[in-house]
């Protein structure tokens, strides 16, 4: 099935939050390529066109603010936008996220009515650049 709207890759060690926005974002027609950990986020990015990254940042093997500079310092994927998905909402947590290298910063629990608005402007954003 190709996108309509774009490929997400959900970085998320939690199945049950990866079904449900999965279920979100393909209702609104995005595809969605899942991991749940550093390894496998970089296998999927080699595997096939990423648009856009959500990015948990408390995962067991490698944080995802480590992760995000990882990919943020690898050419090939340093324009793709990431977004910090994160239960982390004490101040400064935020900044984190983005000094980090991440773009933008959705907070948990995630409001699924918002959620492909949100994702949009970003992917929106990417294609005008």
């Amino acid at each position: 099935m190709t996108p309509e709207k774009g490929t997400i890759l959900y970085v998320e060690d939690n199945p049950d939050n990866r079904n449900l926005i999965r279920r979100v974002l393909n209702a609104e027609g995005y595809a969605v390529a899942e991991a749940s950990n550093a390894a496998q986020a970089m296998e999927r990015l080699q595997e096939g066109s990423t648009d856009l990254i959500l990015m948990d940042i408390n995962m067991p093997d490698m944080d995802g603010y480590t992760l995000t500079a990882k990919i943020k310092g690898i050419a090939n994927y340093a324009n793709i936008p990431i977004i910090a998905v994160t239960a982390n909402v004490m101040r400064g947590d935020r900044e984190k996220s983005l000094e980090a290298g991440c773009d933008g910063y959705i907070q948990k629990p995630i409001d699924i009515d918002t959620l492909a608005q949100q994702i949009e402007r970003f992917i929106t954003r990417r294609a005008n650049v």
